[in-house]
């Protein structure tokens, strides 16, 4: 299926500032505020007056008031704090959510291009328990690929996870050395031409060349990071940089400020040509998510830049040159993470 390939062109007409976009959109926003709350008072107008008056002269006690409301604060203080937890997205067992049953790899990796991350620096952000993370470099054998997360466990799951993925490689080098040690064997005991076949002599060449260590462990790494707060001005420069199902959570606790960061710093680290594959989630998923915390349902209420910006941001104001919307060869996603993903050239 060809994939739509949108040039930064038909958005040059549109040259604003993003202090410009911020007031246009904070304008749209009002006056979709005032439309919700004249169809709220229309709503009041055509409810029955008799049901109101019966509601007014309900016996009910300042006694029992205060209870309910306590009762009702304790339920609303549990489930905040047991929100809390994970204010950042970083779910424990987050693919056990997004992957169905009967699926060997994420979804997502059926579009991803083998171009984006062969030979290539790669960093993603956002990791979580890293498993993406590994399937990349083991699927697409990338030079080098870096995970980051906020979350210091979700760190150690990753170094779990990666050891797991090295001892399943070497169970299964084992047993294909073991295979051919069979049939050699074989053929001497039938005194016949002990030379392995040209396919043989390949997997040979190919088991030898690799450390026992495990390629894996050369390729990935991993590291706690919040990226828009404490990344550092290093030299570090990448190839193909990852953001997949971050963005909101980045939006909901640093606001605009901190998506424009993130965006910004992306763009520095990104090599001339590289590759930014972002899967933003949509605007309902932030109002599903928004009373996590404190921090997140105050800045809901301040967010000016909702996904549907984002591509007039990157492509601007960021400075990217073209994107990919590769979301029609998307399938077998579960209901919920279907999200679109693009791929946004330098």
């Amino acid at each position: 299926m060809a994939l739509a390939i949108i040039d930064v062109k038909p958005y040059r007409h549109k040259q604003m500032s993003l202090d410009e976009m911020r007031e246009e959109k904070e304008k749209e926003k009002i006056t979709e505020k005032k439309k919700k709350q004249q169809k709220q008072k229309q709503k009041q107008k055509l409810k029955n007056p008799e049901e109101k008056q019966n509601k007014s002269e309900e016996n009910i006690t300042v006694e029992e008031k205060d209870t309910k409301e306590k009762t009702q604060a304790q339920i609303n203080s549990k489930k905040r704090k047991r929100k809390d937890v994970f204010a950042f997205g970083n779910y424990r067992s987050y693919y056990g959510y997004r992957i169905g049953q009967g699926m060997d790899e994420d979804p997502r990796l059926k579009v991803f291009k083998r171009e984006w991350f062969q030979g290539k620096d790669c960093l993603d952000i956002g990791c979580n328990s890293g498993i993406i993370t590994i399937q990349i470099a083991k699927k697409f054998h990338c030079h080098r690929i870096l995970g980051i997360d906020i979350d210091s466990d979700r760190i150690s799951d990753a170094y779990w996870h990666l050891r797991k993925f090295v001892r399943a490689e070497r169970v299964q080098k084992s047993g294909a050395k073991a295979s051919i040690v069979k049939v050699t064997e074989k053929v001497n005991d039938l005194e016949s031409c002990a030379n392995p076949s040209s396919d043989e002599k390949q997997e040979i060449a190919r088991d030898s060349s690799h450390s026992e260590e495990g390629d894996l462990f050369d390729i990935v790494s991993f590291r706690k990071e919040n990226f828009v707060q404490s990344w550092c001005q290093r030299e570090e420069q990448y190839d193909t940089i990852l953001c997949l199902s971050v963005t909101k959570w980045i939006h909901l606790n640093w606001g605009d400020d901190g998506l424009i960061t993130l965006f910004s710093k992306i763009w520095r680290l990104l090599r001339p040509g590289g590759i930014l594959v972002l899967e933003p989630q949509p605007w309902r998923s932030y109002e599903n998510n928004h009373l996590v915390s404190e921090t997140t349902s105050k800045n809901y209420q301040t967010i000016i830049f909702r996904p549907n910006c984002f591509m007039e941001i990157l492509l601007d104001k960021i400075g990217f040159r073209k994107v990919e919307d590769i979301t029609s060869a998307l399938s077998g996603s579960k209901v919920g993470f279907d999200r679109p993903i693009f791929a946004y050239h330098k």
